[in-house]
């Protein structure tokens, strides 16, 4: 009889034993990013009128990029990531090689809020990184394609010094935008897992917005008098900021670009709304817990009672 008892222990111990290591999950992690922000819209550029994606983008006018996610595993292939980010974009005309641009001499700056949720798909993953048979350290390569709402709120300067003005109150172009809109994030990242809990990695995201008024410039040259505060205003003062662009013997005007600035000429592309990119390192504690099933059938292991069906008693 007393054989009998220590066995049945015995296997109640292993099972339980089994139950908390196969059980155990961890799928929970949170974190955060730091790194920088860049953005391609009107502002800045090569010498060329625009070019797609990275090729007309100014390095020297990457900004901040900070911010917090949580991110649930939801299979080996698949997890979700929501976050949220905190940026600052900006670009300036006096920084372009394109005259066209540089004549138009305007410049903005917008710190950014972002609201994001994004899958995230794996794309390769090693869970014993060099094969050492410890599985200390695993390596995630995934990418991933969301959908985001971000607060933006554009200001400028007037000839790139002084006091920022908030542009959207201006209404430079005499037209009503949103400080709300919506953008497509795609982009890559990876990690690296150490002892279970501690994960480190990169993240490269690129937004598509569908907006044009990211950087306050989007289709023409407003009449000064019809701007807040007339020809003579803050408005007018801001919208319209034109500087000559001198030739090479640096006295007359660049015959090359013979370029008009006057109301109802072209001051944006309406053609192609703005886009950013942020490129963060990132960190995140991953937790640990148990699944529904564990807690189900196995919380009477841990000095919860498992309540059964009831039974009238026979006597």
């Amino acid at each position: 009889m007393q054989a009998g008892r220590i066995h049945y222990a015995l296997m109640a111990l292993m099972v339980m034993g089994l139950a908390n290591e196969s059980r155990a999950q961890y799928d929970w992690d949170i974190g955060g990013h730091l790194g920088g922000a860049n953005y391609l819209g009107e502002f800045g550029g090569k010498e060329k009128t625009r070019q797609d994606f990275v090729w007309d983008m100014k390095l020297g006018q990457t900004r901040w990029a900070l911010g917090a996610f949580a991110r649930r595993k939801l299979n080996r292939s698949f997890s979700v990531n929501v976050g949220l980010m905190y940026f600052r974009l900006q670009g300036g005309d006096h920084l372009s090689t394109n005259p066209a641009r540089v004549g138009r001499n305007l410049s903005f700056r917008n710190d950014m809020w972002e609201l994001y949720a994004r899958p995230e798909f794996t794309l390769f993953q090693d869970n014993d990184l060099g094969g050492r048979g410890r599985y200390r350290t695993d390596f995630r390569l995934f990418a991933y394609v969301g959908a985001a709402v971000y607060m933006s709120n554009p200001k400028g300067q007037i000839n790139h010094a002084g006091e920022f003005y908030k542009l959207r109150e201006m209404n430079t172009e005499l037209a009503d935008y949103s400080n709300l809109g919506f953008a497509i994030p795609a982009g890559l990242g990876f990690h690296f897992t150490f002892k279970r809990r501690h994960r480190v990695g990169w993240d490269f995201g690129w937004r598509t917005t569908f907006s044009d008024y990211v950087d306050d410039a989007s289709t023409v040259y407003a009449e000064p008098d019809q701007l807040p505060g007339g020809a003579n205003g803050l408005a007018a003062e801001l919208a319209h900021q034109t500087e000559y662009v001198y030739g090479p013997n640096g006295t007359t005007p660049n015959p090359v670009e013979n370029v008009q600035y006057g109301p109802g000429m072209k001051r944006g592309d309406p053609t192609h709304n703005d886009s950013y990119l942020t490129m963060t390192f990132t960190y995140s504690y991953v937790l640990r817990g148990q699944s529904n099933f564990y807690r189900q059938r196995y919380s009477w292991m841990r000095g919860k009672k498992r309540i059964g069906r009831k039974s009238r008693a026979k006597f």
